[in-house]
């Protein structure tokens, strides 16, 4: 994709500053614009031109409907693919505002200070080109149970692996196994369009074994190829329903000639936070076995401390979208500090997720953060590609 491929609507009340952005997308050979002064008129824009447009430039300081307002009607009508916000406002509300885009389904690459320049809107433009870490798969409608179903009996489920690598030396230390389904056609799909589904019809489980044997087999090839990495598994609160689950997965890990100390299991902190008084023993039993257990997507949920003292995690991954832009934000970089601190005194390592450039790598390395896992080091990818992937990642230098 190029440029001239892109289409943006610029959505600014101050006629020569909607001007000056149109320059400059022309300049940078965005040929494919719109343009409103106001709320009301983008969302009378948008819906006469019948098509999305890729990116939203949207200054939230608008007469009339706000941009605030502008971008919820936006993301519930599905009128644009992405958005970026254009403001001199105070950081935490823009933060605020991107965290509501997301919660209503609706891609956020960035917000930059007025004035525009040109390599600001370059750098949101490329943002927009690359796919998001972790979500390069096809997007689209959930599948039904069904499809789900014949998928698992096929074994069309399959683990991609991400990197993660040490900010002391960038050396690898584990890889993520993230759940892929295979379409009939070949198609990858992500997993938001197939795990709510399986674990509303109950087939979670199968797909979280069938994600934990692939990793183990892989993991076992990969030694004897010379790769040694620990191996991630993400699980469902509803995979621990049972209270044989310890040992479910310690059957399997084991019939793989795998020790459960090499394998991580990784829960999601609002799930966790939910659930933890009636799964709180087989967590524990999954620990005593030898099983590592990781709290994911860390800052975006609502952690209770105590609980958080409770279950024997150890290891702690901070989310992305803390993560992006931190070196920038003094709010996220002081929120990372306090997810440090906080996991140094529990004796938790600590992950950081999505990190994807020198200056997020760099910030998160003087601050002490323990391994990072992002687009920086590697993208997921099959298991057969792995080790080459791992040959070609460099630690960025000082």
């Amino acid at each position: 994709m190029t440029a001239a491929d892109v289409s943006i609507m610029v959505v600014e009340d101050h006629g020569f500053q909607r001007r000056m952005a149109l320059r400059l997308l022309a300049e940078l050979g965005v040929t494919r614009t719109l343009e409103a002064a106001h709320g009301e008129q983008a969302l009378q824009v948008l819906k006469e031109h019948g098509s999305a447009p890729d990116i939203l430039l949207v200054d939230l300081d608008l007469p009339g409907m706000d941009g605030i307002e502008f971008i919820s009607q936006v993301a519930q009508q599905r009128l644009a693919q992405a958005v970026a916000l254009v403001s001199a406002l105070d950081q935490a509300l823009i933060s605020s505002v991107q965290g509501m885009a997301r919660a209503y389904g609706l891609r956020v690459i960035g917000a930059v200070e007025k004035p525009l320049t040109a390599s600001k809107l370059a750098h949101l433009i490329e943002r927009f080109e690359q796919p998001e870490a972790g979500d390069e798969p096809v997007e689209g409608e959930e599948l039904d149970a069904a499809a789900i179903r014949a998928a698992i009996a096929e074994r069309r489920i399959e683990p991609f692996f991400q990197p993660q690598v040490t900010f002391t030396n960038g050396q690898l230390i584990s890889v993520e196994a993230l759940a892929r389904l295979r379409g009939e056609d070949g198609e990858i799909v992500c997993p938001n369009r197939f795990i709510g589904v399986a674990e509303r019809e109950g087939l979670i489980d199968a797909i979280t074994e069938a994600v934990l044997v692939q990793a183990c087999e892989w993991k076992r090839r990969w030694v004897r190829e010379g790769l040694h990495s620990k191996v991630a598994v993400n699980m469902s609160m509803r995979n621990l329903g049972r209270v044989d689950a310890a040992d479910r997965y310690l059957g399997i890990v084991r019939d793989c000639g795998v020790d459960p100390r090499e394998v991580v299991l990784e829960l999601t902190e609002s799930s966790v936070m939910e659930e933890a008084a009636s799964s709180l023993h087989v967590l524990a039993r999954l620990r005593l076995k030898g099983f590592g257990l990781s709290i994911d997507d860390f800052g975006t949920g609502y952690s209770s401390l105590s609980q958080l003292s409770q279950i024997p995690f150890t290891e702690l991954k901070v989310d992305r979208s803390l993560v992006s832009g931190s070196p920038r934000h003094p709010r996220k970089r002081a929120v990372i500090e306090a997810s440090l601190d906080l996991a140094r005194k529990l004796n938790l390592g600590v992950v950081a997720e999505g990190v994807e450039t020198v200056d997020e790598w760099q910030m998160l390395a003087e601050l002490g953060c323990t391994y990072a896992q992002g687009y920086l080091i590697g993208k997921p990818t099959a298991g057969a590609e792995l080790p080459d992937a791992i040959a070609r990642w460099r630690r960025p230098e000082r």
